[in-house]
């Protein structure tokens, strides 16, 4: 099968490494993105994202000509949509983007194409794949259509397309088992077959599980800090029953899955789905509630020293060790508090600039911050002898 030629559409923390995954595998495969700087960089061996190991795939493919990037698809034997899926306000899921990438590749597809859709979606958007095909006049009975979504963690995704087991559904059985034999050629982890829609509802149950369970912890350490106990040393304590793993807390939930794929089921499950609801609800408060601690730490410092206080935000991106904004919630903490007045020194060390935000060195905020906030655990972060109670990682235990 690796003679067949890959079209990738989004050249994202997903769609980049797939499609660099691939091409080291033997494929011929032409990436798209829309964004022409985008092509430049990766057409130069290149990448634009933070992901360790994927600097070395990219300039391999390209090196190989097993890779080219381009703002428009061509003709392929396979098609893997992977573009994102935001929401508009209010929560209402949005797959306009999947609409689009689906109408782009319409004038190159041909009978016996395999058309993946990778992208996290609403349960029903694979059979809008379809519908949007056959408004374009092909025999989508003739195109084997799946959805396979991603399951990887960003920091070790160059491992985990590889190694985690895949869910693929397709809109007929064929098409669920033309897919599954695609993927078996470079995934070694188990590839589960099952239809179009439980593929869907499978990784929005992932998410909406895992964003349940941090809601726990996140609620428990609203609560210690109420009764005057140390989250972290209780936390420790209580995941010594072995049927206890209660998570780690934080200053909300952020990137483009966990912190966005639950509110697709809400949307769709409407009261029916109250404990989805409330754990996002919970994890949404946690943020103004972060803001509210910091805040107040800032007034009690002026008032005592008659001057604003200097804030350390310590970390922008959505989790450790990534440069990924997505969703982020202390970024979102760090420009509540500028636009709110506060004197802030915003560190992050994976990006070098942000739109808007002075980045500095943490060597720097540390030395000039008369308040310390710790919101993402970056590892340059871990080694550091300061006190504050403004850990809401926990990076300092």
């Amino acid at each position: 099968m690796n003679n067949k030629k890959i079209c990738v559409i989004g050249l994202g923390y997903i769609g980049l490494p797939t499609a660099a995954l691939l091409a080291n595998r033997g494929y011929d495969v032409h990436g798209v993105d829309v964004i022409q700087s985008t092509v430049d960089i990766i057409n130069r061996g290149e990448i634009h994202i933070v992901e360790p190991e994927l600097d070395t795939f990219v300039k391999s493919a390209v090196n190989s000509g097993k890779l080219k990037a381009d703002t428009k698809p061509t003709q392929a034997d396979v098609f893997i949509l992977a573009v994102p899926t935001p929401f508009y306000e209010g929560f209402v899921p949005n797959i306009d983007y999947i609409v689009s990438a689906t109408k782009a590749i319409a004038p190159y597809v041909q009978e016996n194409d395999i058309v993946i859709l990778e992208s996290t979606s609403p349960v029903g958007t694979t059979d809008k794949v379809e519908e949007v095909l056959a408004e374009n006049c092909i025999d989508t009975s003739k195109l084997f259509i799946a959805h396979c979504p991603e399951r990887v963690l960003p920091g070790q995704i160059m491992r985990e397309l590889v190694e985690n087991d895949r869910i693929v559904g397709g809109i007929t059985p064929e098409a669920t088992a033309k897919t599954v034999e695609f993927y078996k050629t470079f995934v070694s982890g188990e590839v589960l077959s099952t239809d179009a829609r439980t593929a869907e509802m499978a990784k929005l149950t992932e998410n909406s599980f895992r964003d349940t369970n941090i809601a726990f912890a996140n609620e428990l350490s609203m609560l210690c800090d109420k009764f005057d106990i140390d989250v972290w040393e209780l936390i420790k304590l209580t995941n010594r029953h072995p049927r206890v793993n209660v998570l780690q807390p934080g200053a909300g939930v952020g990137g483009h899955c966990i912190a966005v794929d639950p509110w697709f089921i809400v949307h769709a499950g409407g009261d029916d789905a109250k404990i989805i609801r409330t754990a996002r609800e919970v994890n949404t408060y946690k943020t103004e509630w972060s803001i509210e601690k910091i805040k107040n730490e800032a007034l009690k410092f002026e008032a005592q020293n008659g001057r604003k206080a200097k804030v350390a935000c310590m970390g922008l991106a959505f989790k450790p060790n990534i440069d990924d904004l997505r969703e982020s919630p202390a970024l979102y903490i760090t420009k509540r508090l500028i636009a709110d007045g506060l004197d802030v020194l915003a560190v992050e060390p994976n990006i070098e600039r942000y739109k808007g935000i002075e980045i500095v060195n943490h060597e720097k905020a540390i030395e000039e911050a008369d308040i310390v906030t710790f919101l993402v655990a970056h590892k340059e972060f871990k080694e550091l002898k300061i006190e504050t109670n403004l850990d809401f990682c926990g990076v300092l235990k």
